[in-house]
């Protein structure tokens, strides 16, 4: 997949030399705005979460009180749009496919950049995505639906409470891939190995046991197939803060559109523990 969109690369520049993740970002520099499952195999993925530095701190001890759903593995000093741990060339305001600006709570616009949006009070957060493990389930030959059928993940809410942490507070938001139940059993083994991503599932069947009342609904994300033999597993996602920032009504926040995620040039093998 990478291959092809790499080449939206602006007329003349060569991007065959580059790595996987910075050919994504260079992608999306010059408008893919795709979502990225399967984009960069071997790279980390990241949520992002954008605010003005007066809420920055009540944000990161959210993340801290809540790792499950809102692991950081980067944050941005104020103002600036680098964050060289997670890539040397990497510019927060250009390298997601799509964006989420938000307003009192409320999305009020979806761009592909946010150089218009940049502020020099704003942090930058990103979280840990799901997309990473599923490198470590593909290679135990487990099979991805979101992925086979060149979708995005579905993501519910649920009546998951998190802890709260001054203004922001509200429902976790959770990722579904459906298995046969021994392969359930193993996603769960092989995605406990990876704590930065969310870990393991916090819930296996039963959906409506955590708010979920139809599957084939997802609030973010495109639905897939459920087979007779499988049953659904749910994980953490990153997408939390966005119904938190809806839920407090946050004055401004700029967020990624869900499954169109930053790559950064972190490597998924060196997130697994022991």
């Amino acid at each position: 997949m990478m291959t092809s969109l790499a080449r939206n690369e602006r007329p003349g520049h060569d991007t065959a030399d580059l790595s996987p993740s910075v050919a994504a970002r260079h992608a999306c520099r010059t408008g893919m705005a795709h979502h990225t499952a399967g984009v960069a195999n071997g790279f980390v993925q990241g949520n992002l979460a954008i605010l003005p530095e007066k809420l920055a701190g009540a944000f990161h001890r959210f993340c801290q009180v809540n790792p499950k759903p809102c692991p950081i593995i980067g944050m941005s000093d104020v103002g600036d749009p680098r964050i060289p741990a997670l890539g040397i060339d990497l510019d927060i305001r250009t390298d997601l496919p799509r964006y989420r600006v938000w307003r009192d709570g409320e999305i009020v616009e979806e761009p592909t950049d946010i150089m218009a949006h940049w502020r020099d009070d704003l942090v930058a957060f990103v979280l840990g995505c799901s997309f990473s493990f599923e490198e470590a389930l593909l290679e135990e030959g487990l099979p991805i639906r979101h992925i086979e059928r060149d979708v995005r993940v579905p993501m519910f809410r649920t009546n998951i409470a998190c802890s709260p942490a001054g203004p922001f507070a509200g429902p976790m938001v959770v990722t579904m891939r459906p298995f046969k139940p021994a392969d359930a059993i193993r996603a769960v083994q092989i995605t406990s190995r990876f704590p930065s991503v969310h870990g393991a599932p916090v819930h296996i069947g039963l959906p409506e046991l955590i708010g979920i009342a139809d599957l084939a609904k997802p609030d973010y994300g495109d639905p897939v197939p459920i087979e007779a033999d499988e049953i659904p597993v749910f994980w953490a996602c990153g997408v939390t803060p966005q119904s938190v920032i809806q839920a407090a009504k946050v004055p401004f926040a700029i967020t990624h559109a869900p499954g169109l995620m930053l790559v950064t040039d972190l490597r998924n093998k060196a997130l697994a523990v022991l």
